[in-house]
């Protein structure tokens, strides 16, 4: 009876531990409702907004629906308004809709499975209030006496569609739509609107307005004057007329209700004359006024109307002709001659006075003898005054030559100055491979150039003198530039040489020499004698100081003022004062040299210091 009693007990504390390990089994799995978390609304506008939801857990059995439900009560249900998303855990957006603006609103996410429906924490959101239209107002264009340009822009309607649009507009400030008004339509964004059945120079003040169901809302307000009526003028009688000018003028009988900013007469070869043409600007103080006409043409007719202008625009008198006086003959001058050649030139002209008359035709003429005219050779430059450049050319070599500019209108031609000058011989070259124009006078041949050599005709170099010690003490060959400075002086001064180059007897380039005091002296006897030394200057004020007195220049030896260095080093008499070495010796110490200056004509010799630094011009050996 014991074991049997044992037995049983065994059995019932298995069947209690058996029992007991399947209650444990069965709540241990039980599933419960997810773990979601809401997200808080955003992009709210008047009727919608963006919220979600993030699903943590499905509680242990699977999600079969998530969203998100909403209300205006507090923790708002899936009986509420809700959405369904795709989906099981992790995050996820849904959109509200069909909500009503200006409300407060309660919003969770929600997810539910066999367990249950899961809620997240409640979130509360507000939408936006609606109200009137927001816009601006356009600027006001094309205003004239009775009508205006304007409109507006509707940024936003706030919620609400804008049923009505346009501008409203009146004398006082802060138009409204019971005052008058345009109507452009309805909806958004810009429109342009008309302003008729305006008064004539009248202040008006504008707003471009947008109504909705809330209300009626203005742009910023702007100001305008319409236009008055254009002035009334007459045009006075043309007087104190010359081949160039006359007198004419207006009379204003009404400003048109605007202020007058300008005033005067306008004049054509045309008829009915515009300010677009030449015109005056007049005293705006006065309604009768008189004006200069200038710049006319001889024998010519004119078309002149007055004129008045106010903000509406240009009014113009009647029209009235008159007939300047004839031209008289141009005023010109010959330019100097420059770039000779064997066969050519340059010269020209300037024009400073047309005369009253259109310049036609302007050009040069030329030949070998004196006061050449258009029945020589000529060029032709065009037309019109000012300045002008001309080419000679195919001209004999070692010749004199006479030129004039000329220039024509109605009345006739008038010629300039008469030049004169002779194209060159030939050509010297140094051991430097400087190329000098020679030029032909009277028996000699002479460089037409200053000598610019570095190197003497054996091609022995030169010495520099640069230091004022060593130019003063040395008895050998020697040179320098003007002021030491090659790039300024070189050309067209050329070089300075002491008496102890000239003396070396190899200075000049092959087949030519420094000439003597009797060869110097030759050539003035052919110039007439030393009074007549301005025919070898070379012309104008280029390279000469002011006067530049008796510079003609006709045999082409274009003298230039190089200046002199003296025995201390010092340079003097650029542009001032030529000087050039004679071959004849004075005495151990002095030689000769001619010279001559800006202020006179004459060229004479005087006698320097050997230790001088001078130009020096070449003579062709007979």
């Amino acid at each position: 009876m014991k074991k049997t009693s044992t037995n049983s007990r065994i059995i019932q504390i298995i069947l209690f531990i058996f029992t007991t390990f399947l209650i444990y089994s069965c709540k241990k799995d039980k599933p419960a409702p997810p773990v979601i978390l809401t997200t808080a609304a955003n992009e709210i506008s008047y009727t919608t907004a963006v919220s979600g939801g993030n699903v943590t857990s499905e509680g242990g059995a699977p999600v079969v629906s998530r969203g998100i439900c909403w209300g205006t009560s507090p923790d708002p249900t899936t009986e509420n308004m809700k959405t369904i998303e795709n989906g099981t855990l992790g995050s996820f957006t849904s959109n509200l809709t069909m909500l009503i603006p200006n409300t407060k609103y309660y919003v969770r996410a929600y997810a539910t499975n066999s367990a249950g429906i899961g809620y997240g924490d409640p979130e509360t959101f507000t939408t936006q209030q609606i109200e009137s239209p927001s816009l601006v107002t356009t600027e006001i264009t094309l205003i004239t006496q009775t009508t205006a340009l304007s409109g507006g822009n509707i940024t936003s309607d706030n919620g609400e569609s804008v049923t009505a649009r346009g501008v409203c507009w009146g004398t006082s400030i802060n138009p409204t739509i019971l005052n008058s008004k345009t109507s452009d339509g309805s909806g958004m964004g810009s429109f342009p609107s008309i302003l008729t059945g305006l008064l004539r120079n009248t202040k008006y003040y504008i707003r471009a307005y947008a109504t909705n169901s809330i209300g009626t809302s203005y742009g910023v307000q702007l100001s305008f004057t319409t236009l008055p009526e254009l002035p009334i003028i007459t045009t006075t009688s043309v007087t104190n007329i010359l081949i160039k000018t006359a007198s004419g003028g207006g009379n204003l009988t009404s400003n048109g209700g605007g202020t007058i900013s300008a005033q005067g007469v306008c004049w054509s070869t045309n008829l009915n004359s515009t300010i677009a043409n030449n015109k005056t600007s007049d005293d705006i103080s006065t309604d009768s006024y008189e004006s200069t006409i200038t710049g006319l043409l001889g024998n010519t007719i004119y078309y002149v109307r007055a004129y008045a202008t106010n903000s509406a625009g240009t009014a113009y008198g009647n029209e009235v002709s008159f007939t300047t006086q004839s031209p008289t003959l141009p005023i010109l001058t010959t330019s100097n001659i420059t770039n000779i050649t064997p066969n050519n030139a340059s010269s020209g002209g300037n024009i400073s006075d047309d005369g009253g008359g259109q310049i036609t035709d302007r050009g040069i003429c030329w030949s070998v003898s004196q006061n050449p005219t258009l029945s020589d050779y000529k060029t032709s430059e065009g037309n019109g005054i000012g300045s002008f450049i001309s080419s000679i050319t195919s001209l004999d070599a070692n010749t004199a030559y006479h030129v004039k500019a000329y220039a024509t209108n109605s009345s006739g031609t008038s010629y300039g100055n008469e030049l004169v000058f002779k194209t060159y011989t030939g050509t010297l070259n140094d051991m430097d491979g400087n190329v000098y124009n020679t030029v032909t006078i009277g028996s000699q041949i002479w460089m037409a150039e200053n000598l610019r050599t570095t190197k003497s005709s054996d091609g022995t170099v030169i010495q520099f003198a640069v230091d004022p010690t060593t130019w003063a003490e040395s008895s050998g060959p020697g040179y320098t530039w003007y002021n030491n400075n090659e790039a300024t002086y070189k050309v067209p001064y050329g070089a300075m040489y002491n008496w102890y180059a000239v003396n070396s007897g190899k200075l000049c380039p092959n087949g030519s020499h420094i000439p003597t005091n009797t060869e110097w002296t030759s050539l003035l006897t052919y110039l007439g004698g030393e009074d007549f030394g301005g025919k070898l200057k070379e012309t104008g004020t280029t390279f000469w100081d002011s006067p530049n007195a008796g510079a003609t220049n006709e045999f082409s030896f274009a003298a230039l003022p190089g200046g002199d260095r003296n025995t201390d080093g010092s340079f003097n008499s650029i542009r001032y004062e030529g000087y050039w070495w004679s071959a004849t010796e004075y005495s151990t110490t002095d030689a000769y040299f001619w010279t001559i200056t800006c202020l006179y004509g004459t060229f004479s010799k005087n006698i320097f210091d050997k230790h001088h630094g001078l130009s020096v011009r070449c003579i062709k050996d007979n």
